[in-house]
């Protein structure tokens, strides 16, 4: 079975201060449905968004100045739905405007449907991308066309069913002399024609039905950012970042005219004249320009551009209908402007009209009404400023470069000149667009641009759009804290903490919200000690207890999942209890003539694995590397190097719960022999008969007793030993260091099944594997009822988390150009999604979410030297104090272990002082506080990589007494061997230990 791509786990924090509708990063793509008066947007983050205009697009407003007459309605929001996790880069609509098709960074096309009962509140995925996609063509509406064209960096053009049939054509556009500038920016699609353009500064135009190539348009000198095709499919607009608009003819292969009316890089091109005669351009600076070119190829020269409006930021996408524009601009807000009519009436300045009228070229229309104030309604229109006129190009001959107070002589006309010959230059008057404000902003929301990740990993500061610094909770999922309009820099000060945690998450803005990234190779390998957490409930922790952040926040994301599944599981063992009931039924009626013991690896399979407790062998190490059994209830727990029985109450010491790793300190000091090792083994082997359990309990005891001889104080108080045992093994690999009493049937029957009955590589995978095991317990117990299997955490590992309902749950897949969406859905509705789910989410997560089982892996140790100070003594008699323990071993617990190697054994006094309580811990002069870790010691302390230099003392409020002398120390006690540098492999570590 082919494996799959490495999937991840996002969430999506709730903004507490956006409403329903708007965007909350600026806006990329913009469509207009006339019909129906609906404005679609397309936003960066990832939102597509449907606006109520309220107004007749039909009818124009723009040909009257009666302030009566023209409407002053107000856009209203009509939908919403976040189609992508990225930019949407462009959208189109499509089949009679009944569908909207978008393009996005996240390497998908999606349509949706916001008019269809049923696929109105989520968009589609119809097409994939290898890159970006930077756009979105579709064919003109009377061609009744079911497909769609996109094309982006992946240097590809593909065209896309819409109703779900996958690609049904690809375009390999690379660059002729580079591959790397055949990424396509610009894209039109005609009746017979899709025309393509980018950094390659050439317009390529291919055959949609065959993909084959047409011709190449060549004439630009920067990269083309926008393309139009008029209805006919022989004229082909282009704009480019050299600040011309260039007009092709496609049967003559050429460049027929070049507009200079922009002085910076055009990025949008828009026109719903059939013929391209009208057409709207916008640019870096912010200017929309509206040119009027109706009429012969000669009349150009002649044609008219106006300045209408002047944005305060580039314009990425410009729109036009029934005598209003649209702009969107890299800010969530929408600007509507009034346009312009740029028919026979329009008022343009006296010496402008002149100038037209004078000109040969000039239209009839503009000839028999050029000369004439226009009337509308019975009020004059308000004058053209002459500063709003732009030149079309710099062989137009209106408007004249004549300086505007002066009359125009025969020698100085600018039409005496012949149209091809250049004028000469002078300085341009500045620009004024014809309107400063925009009619209506449609309001965007607020969204986040920056953040910071603190030391604690479980807070993050945002700055939103309007200048807010906000403090997140990670595990909580909500804003807690707002500082206002300040330096994101300045709050970090104030509400950092001294922590070292490791990273366990990333965390993502594209969108304008705050997105949490949970890769399996890194999510659980952050912990926190219990006692350091603020829960709403209290829970009672064992000493020293961790929690895993990822596990934490995994569990209760998808706590309704976990239900649906326990309710499912429950229904399928019923089932297979029925037939159960029956046999027995059937057995107690035909009473055994003898009692039938059962075999080997039977047994015990039903007090091992009922209902999820603390004791449960079959889970995995919660805590990647750590050996303290207490972590994690349900789990071996382990802090590497540090025995549970470090930690453990009384009662747990009575329990002898056993431990995966056996020290705190991977140093050669009094060696125990290694006897933790075989309670490790005997635990995590398999199930044996009632006779093997006594044998071996018995062999325990033996070795147990034999070993107290030769333990020191501390370790008999801790239970702790030092053996040569490699460092950073986990528990199943603990089980291969000493043979164990395995029944060879048992170990057949579990092999033969697991190679005969294959599981998906899914989350659906972990509920077969439970499943088989099931069917194996009734093939080889078929009178035994069936007890769950499914164990996900308890409260008291994973504290009770209440998430926001509204949280946005996305399962991703990785691929060659970043990932793509595989589910997306609320931790409210993750119940309700379970089929979905089952096939689309990682075994990974399975094992985590129904079997509280995390990745093994090796965890990260430090290296460190005791000193003494004061006149104590040292705690190696040879002078060599060099130890290595795990990152996440706390102060208090090395002072213990300092206090046990200084100290003679004392009775047990439950009002005696702690060591942290007359012992102190130094490093570079600074008093460590008790609860501090290794790993904030030596990244906020000791601030260097190699080992940490640590020094005790006393603190005077106890005598430390003297140890007893070498004739009466335990055995082994005597002499203190040399403590082995950090090695280098396990295999060194192996070989350096005693």
């Amino acid at each position: 079975m082919a494996k799959k791509a490495r999937q991840r786990i996002s969430y999506v924090l709730e903004n507490a201060k956006s409403s329903a509708g708007g965007h909350r990063l600026g806006v990329n793509g913009l469509a207009v449905d006339a019909d129906n008066a609906i404005l679609y947007s397309g936003g960066r983050d990832g939102m597509i968004c449907a606006w109520d205009l309220n107004l007749d697009l039909r009818r124009r407003t723009d040909v009257t100045d009666d302030a009566s007459a023209k409407p002053k309605s107000t856009t209203t929001f009509r939908a919403q739905t976040q189609a992508h996790m990225h930019w949407i880069n462009d959208i189109a609509l499509a089949q009679h405007n009944t569908a909207l098709v978008s393009a996005s960074s996240d390497l998908t096309v999606k349509v949706w449907r916001p008019h269809s009962q049923e696929d109105g509140a989520r968009a589609q995925k119809i097409g994939e991308h290898d890159d970006y996609i930077k756009c979105v063509a579709t064919p003109p509406s009377d061609m009744n066309a079911n497909w769609v064209a996109s094309a982006g960096l992946d240097r590809k053009i593909c065209l896309w069913d819409l109703n779900g049939g996958g690609k049904t054509l690809e375009v390999d556009v690379k660059g002729e002399e580079t591959t790397e500038k055949g990424s396509v920016y610009a894209l039109a699609v005609g009746r017979n024609l899709i025309a393509s353009g980018g950094p390659e500064k050439t317009v390529k135009l291919y055959d949609p039905r065959t993909g084959s190539k047409v011709s190449n348009l060549v004439g630009h000198v920067d990269n083309i950012r926008a393309i139009l095709i008029d209805d006919v499919g022989d004229t082909i607009l282009s704009a480019s970042a050299d600040k011309t608009i260039k007009m092709w003819s496609v049967k003559g292969g050429r460049c027929m005219y070049t507009f200079t009316m922009h002085d910076e890089s055009i990025w949008s091109l828009y026109s719903d004249d059939p013929r391209l005669g009208i057409f709207y351009s916008s640019d870096r600076s912010g200017l929309v320009a509206k040119t009027d070119v109706r009429g012969s190829l000669e009349d150009i020269d002649d044609g008219l551009s106006l300045a209408v409006a002047q944005e305060h930021f580039g314009v990425s996408k410009v729109v036009a209908a029934g005598g209003h524009i649209w702009t969107a601009t890299n800010r969530s807000s929408i600007n509507r402007w009034e346009d312009v009519d740029t028919s026979a009436n329009l008022p343009l300045p006296e010496m402008y009209r002149r100038q037209r009228a004078m000109s040969a070229a000039s239209n009839k229309t503009r000839q028999s009404t050029a000369t004439t104030q226009p009337q509308t309604n019975g009020s004059s229109k308000k004058e053209i400023p002459a500063e709003s006129i732009l030149r079309i190009s710099n062989t137009a001959t209106f408007p004249s470069r004549t300086p505007l107070d002066s009359e125009p002589t025969p020698g100085n006309d600018g039409l005496s000149r012949k149209g091809s010959e250049v004028a000469v230059e002078q300085p341009e008057p500045e620009i004024k667009p014809i309107y400063n404000l925009p009619l209506e902003t449609i309001e965007g929301q607020f969204g986040l641009l920056k953040h910071k990740l603190l030391n604690d990993r479980r807070r993050v500061l945002t700055l939103d759009t309007a200048g807010d610094v906000l403090l997140w909770d990670l595990i909580k999922c909500k804003p807690i804290q707002s500082f206002g309009k300040q330096h994101l820099e300045d709050v970090e000060r104030q509400v950092n903490t001294r922590e070292a945690v490791a990273p366990w998450c990333s965390v993502d803005l594209s969108s304008g919200n705050l997105t949490v990234v949970l890769e399996p190779f890194n999510c659980f390998d952050a912990e926190v000690y219990a006692d350091e957490l603020e829960l709403d409930e209290p829970i009672e922790f064992r000493d020293d207890q961790r929690v895993s952040l990822g596990k934490w926040i995994l569990r209760y994301l998808f706590a309704n999942l976990i239900d649906e599944e326990i309710r499912r599981d429950e229904l399928h063992r019923s089932t297979m209890n029925e037939g159960v009931e029956k046999r027995q039924a059937a057995s107690r009626a035909d009473a055994p003539s003898s009692i039938i013991i059962p075999g080997p690896g039977i047994g015990d399979v039903s007090d091992q694995l009922l209902t999820p407790r603390a004791i449960a062998p079959h889970l995995q190490v919660t805590t990647p590397g750590l050996a303290i059994g207490l972590a994690s209830p349900g789990a071996v727990m382990t802090l590497q190097g540090v025995p549970e029985e470090a930690v453990a109450s009384p009662l747990e010491k009575e329990a002898s719960r056993p431990s995966a790793e056996n020290d705190y300190f991977n140093a050669g000091i009094a060696p125990a022999g290694g006897a933790a090792a075989a309670p490790a083994a005997a635990e995590t082997s398999e199930p044996k008969t009632s006779t093997d359990n006594s044998n071996e309990k018995a062999k325990e005891k033996e070795k147990e007793k034999a070993a107290d001889s030769s333990k020191s104080p501390f370790s008999r108080k801790f239970r702790m030993s030092f053996s040569s045992k490699r460092i950073g093994r986990s528990a199943s690999q603990a089980t291969q260091e000493k043979p164990v009493v395995v029944d060879d049937k048992a170990d057949e029957s579990e092999s033969s099944s697991n190679h005969e009955k294959e599981v998906d590589d899914s989350f659906f995978g972990v509920i077969q594997k439970i499943r088989n095991e099931y069917d194996k317990q009734i093939a080889e117990s078929p009178d035994k009822f069936v007890e769950t299997r499914v164990t996900p955490s308890l409260p008291s590992d994973t504290p009770v988390l209440k998430l926001p309902l509204g949280t946005k749950v996305i399962i991703q897949e990785e691929t060659s150009g970043g990932s793509a969406n595989l589910y997306q859905g609320t931790v409210e509705n993750l119940g309700r999604d379970a089929d979905i789910i089952e096939q689309k989410a990682p075994m990974w997560l399975g094992d985590v979410l129904l079997q509280n089982q995390i990745p093994l892996k090796d965890p990260v140790k430090i290296s460190f030297i005791l000193n003494p100070m004061d006149n104590l003594p040292p705690i190696a008699t040879d002078g060599n104090s060099r130890l290595n323990a795990n990152r996440m071993l706390r102060v208090k617990k090395i002072l213990a272990y300092v206090s046990e190697r200084i100290e003679p054994e004392q009775e047990e006094d439950p009002n005696a002082l702690k060591p942290e309580e007359y012992l102190e811990l130094y490093c570079n002069d600074q008093l460590l506080h008790p609860t501090m870790n290794l790993a904030t010691l030596r990244t906020h302390v000791w601030k260097g990589g190699n080992d940490i230099l640590l020094y005790y003392k006393a603190n005077g409020r106890k005598e430390i007494l003297p140890l007893p002398t070498t004739s009466s120390a335990p055995s082994g006690e005597a002499s203190v061997p040399p403590v082995p540098p950090l090695p280098a492999t396990e295999a060194a570590e192996t070989a350096n230990g005693v």
